[in-house]
């Protein structure tokens, strides 16, 4: 691929989030300074935020629900993903059979249970998500890809899924790459989102049934109420909160209680959005049924048509600062920039040309088994749902319904799921992380030019049940 051909087609992108950067965005809510009370805090305005505050005031409309966001909503991976949006709940039906076979039906249920509570609350909700029920394509641009297409489909269907086996001429019918040797379409249970108008709809209804949303408001340290004997106490820059009980949902940002910081690592994902195709590129592409797509390899594509005409390309790399550093100045990777734009423009050489108009990245917080971590402090007062390794557009409604629970200290299906009682194997302290993750992704990237062949390294993490994805 010609330099010059990617340096023009990223030459005007701005380094910003597609979803957050159009008209219509909502003014952000007023700060929140001051001694206040409240019998519910949520820390995070993201998917979990907002899913834990609409489902605690429909269990109790009276509830006093304050949530505090350090940023703005959807700031955060619930602003920055694909739109993909998934019944399942340990990211994807395969990794839930590796991590808890025994539970592999009852988790596949209630991932299945989720999303079509989801689709009822964003009708109920007059929320307009611009949701597509398109299903999701997974193509083989490898031959060892191929070879396991048979396996995943059937793996599918066997967890109750609608799914098409394509060779190559028919996923090319359906998606014109040179590059597709094969796909796998699930038709049921996969369809997209604009996430960002998602957030904002939950914003708003939240609101509308009593809670109090307040953005740019950072919680700093929390700490058990010793004076009133119950109860939390959060503190912020020009600060106090009492709370009865706090749900923390930061996700990939740094945890506030220890625990989260050993199970989650935050990984940056980097995406482009390309400017909006004339009728000429979309026929030369095809993409009439508009899935979301991704690739079989280790090191993956995600990729999908937008609500407006362009096309949505992102993964492949995942990075990982030392410290487990979240900040602005990692949103930005000129070399990842590039090698995406180079990576869309082999997949689809017909749209040479076509500009990229946004690009960023995000951190995605990630555990070692891929799925969400959730877990309690503070006698039960403190509960958290995070680790969604870029999966979270649907489970992260499981898993504030997850943290509720907990709260509440009831025993219910979710809460004896050994997916909930068993904490992920932890990341080490750094250096050690640091040194970890980077030998994983070599390996990784050694194994997809191997054709799949898993090395020494991850075989040995694979007998732990420890991985880290793309």
């Amino acid at each position: 691929m010609a330099a010059d051909v990617v340096r023009d087609a990223l030459a005007d992108a701005a380094p910003s989030v597609f979803w957050l950067d159009r008209a219509g965005r909502p003014e952000a809510t007023e700060a929140l300074t001051g001694s206040h009370e409240a019998d519910l805090v949520i820390v995070g305005g993201g998917f979990t935020g907002l899913w834990a505050a609409r489902q605690a005031l429909a269990d109790d409309p009276e509830r006093d629900v304050l949530v505090v966001e350090a940023g703005t909503i959807a700031l955060g991976a619930s602003g920055r993903n694909g739109g993909f949006l998934s019944s399942s709940i340990t990211h994807g039906v395969e990794n839930g059979r590796r991590h808890f076979p025994d539970e592999a039906a009852t988790l596949g249920r209630l991932g299945d249970e989720n999303y079509e509570g989801l689709l009822r609350d964003l009708d109920m909700l007059a929320i307009d998500a611009c949701f597509e029920p398109v299903g999701e394509l997974d193509v083989a641009v490898e031959p060892w890809q191929a070879e396991d297409l048979e396996g995943h489909a059937d793996l599918l269907r066997d967890a109750g899924e609608e799914v098409e086996l394509l060779d190559a001429a028919a996923v090319r019918a359906e998606v014109d790459s040179p590059t597709y040797l094969g796909g796998v379409w699930q038709r049921s249970h996969e369809g997209l989102v604009d996430p960002a108008r998602l957030a904002w709809g939950l914003a708003r209804a939240v609101r509308e049934m009593g809670a109090r949303v307040h953005e740019h408001t950072a919680v700093t340290s929390i700490r058990a109420d010793r004076v009133a004997g119950r109860g939390l106490i959060l503190r912020g820059p020009h600060l106090h909160l009492r709370a009865r009980r706090v749900l923390l949902a930061t996700n990939a940002f740094p945890g506030l209680v220890a625990p989260i910081r050993r199970a989650v690592a935050p990984v940056y994902d980097h995406v482009l959005v390309t400017e909006p195709l004339s009728p000429a590129q979309w026929r030369s592409v095809g993409w009439a049924h508009r899935q979301g797509l991704s690739d079989a390899g280790n090191q993956f594509h995600y990729y999908r048509p937008t609500p407006d005409g362009r096309v949505l390309w992102g993964g492949y790399d995942a990075l990982y600062h030392f410290g487990g550093r979240v900040s602005p100045e990692h949103e930005q990777d000129d070399v990842t920039s590039r090698r995406l734009a180079e990576h869309f423009l082999t997949t689809f050489p017909q749209l040479e040309g076509v500009r990229f108009t946004h690009r960023w990245g995000g951190p995605i917080a990630t555990t070692s088994r891929f799925m969400f971590t959730a877990g309690t402090r503070y006698s039960g007062r403190l509960a958290w749902s995070v680790g969604y390794t870029g999966l979270g557009v649907g489970a992260s409604r499981f898993g504030a319904r997850v943290a509720l629970d907990l709260l509440a200290g009831e025993a219910t299906e979710r809460t004896a799921l050994a997916a909930v009682r068993r904490p992920p194997f932890p990341f080490p302290p750094e250096p050690a992380r640091w040194v970890a993750i980077q030998a994983t992704r070599r390996a990784i990237a050694r194994a997809d030019a191997n054709e799949g062949r898993r090395g020494p390294w991850l075989r040995l993490l694979d007998r732990f049940g420890v991985g880290f994805d793309s």
